[in-house]
């Protein structure tokens, strides 16, 4: 398979946690519905990278017990996007759905920056 995301293919998209995982897909995913009227080839290379990452989230290992809802939320996007919305999803559900991930990924990320010691001079200074 010839990735858009080689360099996450390769090494780095396994690192990422779940949640991280499906943030990035997340903000491709927004990218295809907001490109999706005005620049339909942009929306187009938009949802192909976003079934891509969904793709490389359900052949990693650690998500094993999440495999389930990782596809049914790849078919029901696909369907969306380019079928026929037999689950008659619409835009407002992928943005509350990936904007869940990317709440959570930006205050895991805080988290954990907090956690780390003071190391630029002014943190240390003051």
């Amino acid at each position: 398979m010839t990735y858009q995301h080689k360099g996450l293919a390769e090494s780095g998209w396994n690192k990422l946690s779940l949640v991280e995982q499906m943030a990035n897909v997340g903000a491709e995913v927004g990218r295809a519905l907001n490109w999706r009227e005005k620049k339909p080839d942009y929306a187009l290379s938009s949802f192909y990278r976003s079934l891509e990452l969904l793709s490389l989230t359900l052949a990693n290992p650690e998500n094993r017990g999440r495999l389930k809802e990782i596809a049914r939320i790849k078919e029901v996007w696909a369907d969306f996007f380019f079928g026929d919305n037999v689950y008659r999803s619409d835009a407002a559900f992928f943005e509350r759905y990936f904007y869940a991930f990317g709440c959570a990924a930006r205050l895991r990320r805080h988290a954990a920056d907090s956690a780390l010691p003071p190391t630029s001079p002014r943190a240390t200074t003051g």
